[in-house]
């Protein structure tokens, strides 16, 4: 089976770096590049470019709402308009960036509260997805599976890539345990390790209650900003090797 391991990078700006995007793309297959919004600047966005580029990662945008201070997780009151730009202007200006390295942008994965608020509303959902097919009808989507992301865009006719969050809490319903309950975010190595193992033996998830849920999903993702990220990333590569697996591209496991 062919797997892709996928994390959020370049989520600083300036002097500021949030992990060792250099060590951590090491032990991806795709990389999901900040586009100026909730983090990132042209000089990161161009460096993780010609990393992936290099290493033969895949590219993605990942488009959020422009908050650095809470660093796109809080909910804002965009208009459908508003949202739309956003990812229009945030996805281009990483296009413009791959065209001019030589290359280009893959999948999108959306951030955060903005993704959230994407997810939740299937007029909107549509609304951004058609946009992004008139934009680039190749693009790859990232998302949760049964989600309306994923819904929406097949409707207009781009691939998905379905998302387990090897890092993240999942509860009884199938949904992420929210951000500062406790145990939400998963930083020990056994505990990661473990779940890897689950879910490429059994395509299942023990969730936060202890009950035991399917999984269907094509690409593991780990948070840059999960403390510990780099040496996680490094162990679920190594997991997929282990249990015979093999990891590839978003553009790759579709194909």
């Amino acid at each position: 089976m062919k797997i892709d391991v996928n994390s959020d990078m370049g989520e600083g700006f300036g002097v500021y770096q949030l992990c060792d995007d250099a060590e951590l793309i090491n032990s991806v297959s795709s990389a999901n590049i900040a586009c100026g919004g909730h983090a990132g600047d042209p000089v990161l966005m161009t460096r993780l470019v010609r990393l992936a580029r290099q290493r033969g990662v895949g590219i993605g945008a990942h488009p959020g709402y422009p908050d650095r201070q809470g660093f796109g997780r809080r909910p804002l009151p965009y208009t459908a308009d508003e949202i739309c730009q956003q990812v229009a202007y945030q996805l281009g200006a990483l296009q413009a960036i791959a065209k001019a390295e030589g290359t280009s942008v893959v999948h999108l994965s959306f951030h955060a509260a903005m993704g959230n608020r994407i997810n939740q509303d299937e007029a909107l959902a549509d609304r951004v997805m058609q946009m992004l097919t008139r934009i680039e009808p190749g693009l790859i989507i990232f998302c949760m599976p049964d989600s309306l992301i994923e819904s929406a865009a097949q409707r207009a006719g781009l691939k998905t890539l379905p998302l387990f969050l090897v890092d993240r809490a999942y509860d009884r319903q199938g949904q992420l345990v929210p951000r500062g309950v406790e145990g939400a975010v998963i930083t020990e190595e056994a505990q990661v390790r473990a779940r890897v193992r689950q879910f490429l033996n059994d395509g299942t998830v023990t969730t936060i209650e202890g009950s035991v849920l399917p999984v269907r999903a094509q690409s593991l993702l780990i948070h840059s900003d999960t403390p510990g990220s780099v040496t996680l990333a490094s162990l679920v590569r190594s997991e997929i090797e282990r249990c015979g697996h093999t990891l590839a591209t978003a553009a790759d496991v579709l194909s």
